[in-house]
């Protein structure tokens, strides 16, 4: 089993794309601006080339942490993984991890599960850090539902294109 490098950088456009959407300011961004305090001048100004670039690596580096959220043959696989005979044709390690992908590499390999694990990883690892975050930055409920929300919206394509695809 091996990491889809393209699937992985395409899903890092979806945190863009969605973006756009999301915080335009006739879906979310007039009551996201209002949450966090800032006016549209204050968003005005800022490397946007960097901040984009940035953006996307950093989308890069979940997309390649959401592989392994979405797709449980890679948790089989990391039990093997410091096993020497793992990649090496004829022996009993390498016969044992082909004969598992042939009968189980495909279970579970759909877009809607992919949604699924990507909106519980949006709701139980996003949720509790925005939301500890927030509280201490006495951020309320909107910013909170705003920023939880597409980032769980985010996570959940994410985790359909990779899962279905990669």
């Amino acid at each position: 089993m091996e990491f889809n490098l393209l699937i992985a950088a395409v899903a890092a456009l979806i945190p863009m794309i969605l973006g756009f959407i999301w915080y335009n300011p006739k879906v979310f961004g007039t009551v996201w601006m209002n949450a966090c305090g800032f006016t549209t001048e204050d968003l005005k100004g800022g490397n946007m080339a960097v901040i984009f670039i940035v953006s996307y690596v950093f989308s890069f580096m979940l997309a390649t942490m959401v592989n392994i959220l979405v797709i449980h043959q890679f948790g089989f696989f990391s039990t093997l993984m410091n096993d020497p005979d793992l990649m090496v044709e004829g022996t009993e390690t390498y016969q044992y991890a082909q004969d598992f992908i042939n009968k189980y590499g495909t279970n579970f390999r759909t877009f809607k599960h992919g949604v699924f694990h990507g909106a519980l990883t949006g709701i139980f690892f996003v949720l509790p850090v925005l939301g500890t975050n927030a509280m201490f930055e006495r951020k309320g409920f909107k910013y909170i539902a705003v920023n939880v929300g597409y980032w769980t919206v985010c996570l959940a394509l994410m985790g359909g294109v990779i899962c279905q695809f990669a």
